[in-house]
């Protein structure tokens, strides 16, 4: 073989070790990712993670393995994604709590911004104001603030706990209204809605997910959402701000962030096979089931986000001394 054949053959070996060496650098993820959901399965969030899951492992060719790892108020799940490696493979779905904990809790074992790249929006699932409608009569917002102000302090409303988006929606209605009523807490929604039902509390701003079948069965009456548009899974009845507290707004949203140091490129592949199936009709249908509403975001507008959010509930919190558990 003469010089020119072997500088062909070598050069022809040298483009198909470039061109396998990209396409390694290519197939990501390259294998299942954890998707580390931080509460409890079978609520909103774990419904949402394992839909999404399940289109984006399709998408993308791997396995979307869903990791429910709950306790201190999603913290321990957090932490634990903080401290992963940034290789692409770990992300988290969050709440309100990661703009909450922070002011909540003395002291986290992360930052919620940077320990963080942020990734996407998913959605928003209202939290609405019931009540029994055997017990109490009170239709509309206007008729709450009349029954807390002919008795102050003696007017109750439940939560599933100190600085859940239950309790913080009361406490931001309080807040700007200048009501005083009393906050009785539970150890989760469940149990507080079963007090409500049996009338041993007067109010809950619960999630639309938990209180819709019990509005459908006429047990609790629909007041208002927190939202600052109304839901379409509950169209006629009115936002608390339209209702007369102008500006009131709550929206219980979830979010995917990955460890700081993630990749760009992995971060966009992340990002664009989320927004894709937001798209889905499957998963707007599964999404309407538990009564979320689809938004999608870019990665800025997830990090604007979160300190806007970060900056409205930190007031909130130090003005009403709120603490966690």
């Amino acid at each position: 073989m003469n010089v020119r054949s072997l500088t062909r053959t070598a050069l022809a070996a040298l483009l198909a070790l470039g061109t396998a060496t990209a396409a390694l650098a290519q197939a990501y993820p390259s294998k299942p990712v954890r998707w580390v959901v931080p509460f409890p399965p079978g609520g909103a969030m774990d419904v949402i993670a394992r839909t999404l899951g399940e289109q984006m492992g399709r998408d993308l060719g791997q396995t979307f393995v869903i990791e429910n790892k709950a306790g201190a108020g999603g913290n321990i799940g957090a932490t634990d994604v903080a401290r992963a490696p940034a290789d692409g493979h770990t992300m988290i779905i969050v709440a309100n709590g990661m703009a909450v904990n922070k002011f909540l809790y003395g002291k986290l074992a992360y930052d919620p911004v940077k320990d963080f790249a942020p990734v996407s929006l998913l959605a928003v699932v209202p939290n609405v104001l019931v009540t029994n409608t055997a017990q109490n009569k009170a239709a509309t917002v206007a008729e709450v603030i009349a029954q807390a102000k002919a008795a102050p302090g003696k007017i109750t409303y439940a939560s599933a706990g100190n600085g859940t988006s239950i309790h913080l929606a009361g406490e931001l209605f309080l807040s700007m209204t200048g009501l005083n009523m009393l906050h009785v807490p539970y150890r989760g929604s469940a149990p507080a809605v079963t007090d409500l039902l049996g009338g041993q509390v007067d109010y809950m701003f619960d999630s639309i997910t938990s209180a819709r079948p019990h509005i459908e069965s006429g047990k609790l009456r629909a007041i208002a959402v927190t939202t600052a548009t109304r839901s379409s899974t509950l169209p006629n009845v009115p936002t608390v701000a339209e209702a007369g507290v102008k500006g009131y707004e709550l929206s219980p949203w979830f979010a995917v962030f990955m460890p700081a140091g993630t990749p760009a490129a992995q971060v966009n592949t992340m990002h664009a096979a989320l927004t894709k199936a937001l798209q889905l009709p499957e998963v707007k249908a599964r999404f309407a089931a538990i009564g979320a509403e689809p938004i999608g975001s870019t990665p800025a507008e997830l990090a604007s986000h979160l300190k806007a959010e970060m900056d409205k509930w930190g007031r909130v919190i130090a003005e009403r001394g709120i603490r966690a558990d």
